[in-house]
């Protein structure tokens, strides 16, 4: 079965628009609607508004009844474990119990110039990503939580009260082909790709198969693992069909909107929602 989920721009939108955006993805019946997790806009041009990913979340439980709701994808190296595994709970209890966590390896080098902390090398962040993704589970599900790992140390954590789920699903965009989809292997509920313009499909049915064979070498069935694809929205309705068509024919069940095309981000949301009977019916 294939969902649709719905990430649309928040750069330089306003809350009243964005409140509007959330009523529409609840109301047109999307599965999923996300954010992401930056303390800059991302472009070419890193000036302007933009707000905090994890309190828009909070908002956005408020703001709906129905359709899920996470970051995609919220950067590890922005908090440590113990404190998003709080944030986390705390979202999920204001929905509900709708929220997916999206996690990535982080690591943004203006914003950590910025703030004057460090950006760890590739690998590092990867091996705490992993840390986290092993963090979170225990501290959402364990009465008192012991961990001694490279990167993070836990002493008599306690995490109370637990997320309103038995355990949040996990969605980890990593590509990484030796160590980060090692991670998504072992940790995640659903990978998620990000097809950049450009991305030809074959590369992603490709990393597909790596993420098999990280599969075999843990130990895990493949096929518990959904496959999602975040790729930006033609604004014309067949070119956006047929796109959409040839990921659930590559094998991807998850499909997230970025709604582009349109000078006014309220109407590509619009679009977007009218469109959605259409791409219900490609999976």
């Amino acid at each position: 079965m294939t969902t649709v989920g719905l990430k649309p721009p928040q750069q330089h939108i306003g809350i009243a628009a964005l409140r509007r955006i959330w009523a529409v993805a609840d109301d047109a019946g999307f599965d999923g609607c996300w954010v992401f997790d930056h303390l800059a806009p991302m472009g070419r041009d890193r000036t302007g508004d933009i707000f905090d990913g994890w309190t828009l979340l909070a908002a956005m439980a408020e703001a709906t009844k129905r359709v899920r709701i996470g970051c995609l994808v919220s950067g590890n190296t922005n908090r440590h474990p113990g404190t998003l595994a709080k944030i986390a709970a705390t979202v999920d209890h204001l929905s509900g119990g709708r929220l997916d966590v999206g996690l990535g390896a982080g690591g943004d080098t203006l914003t950590d110039a910025m703030m004057g902390t460090p950006t760890p090398p590739p690998v590092e962040r990867v091996e705490m990503l992993a840390e986290t993704c092993e963090i979170l589970g225990l501290l959402w599900t364990r009465p008192e939580t012991g961990y001694a790992g490279r990167h993070y140390t836990l002493t008599g954590a306690v995490s109370d009260p637990k997320p309103v789920q038995p355990k949040p699903p996990l969605w980890l965009g990593s590509s990484g082909e030796k160590r980060g989809l090692r991670v998504v292997a072992s940790h995640a509920d659903v990978w998620l790709n990000a097809a950049l313009p450009g991305t030809e499909i074959a590369e992603l049915q490709r990393l597909s198969r790596v993420l098999d064979e990280h599969c075999a070498a843990v130990g895990r069935d493949p096929a518990t693992i959904r496959r999602a694809v975040q790729f930006r929205l033609p604004s014309d309705a067949d070119s956006a069909v047929r796109l959409a068509r040839s990921y659930v024919e590559a094998g991807f069940t998850e499909l997230v909107l970025m709604p582009t095309g349109h000078d006014d981000v309220e109407k590509a949301v619009d679009a977007a929602a009218e469109l959605l009977p259409r791409l219900r019916d490609v999976g």
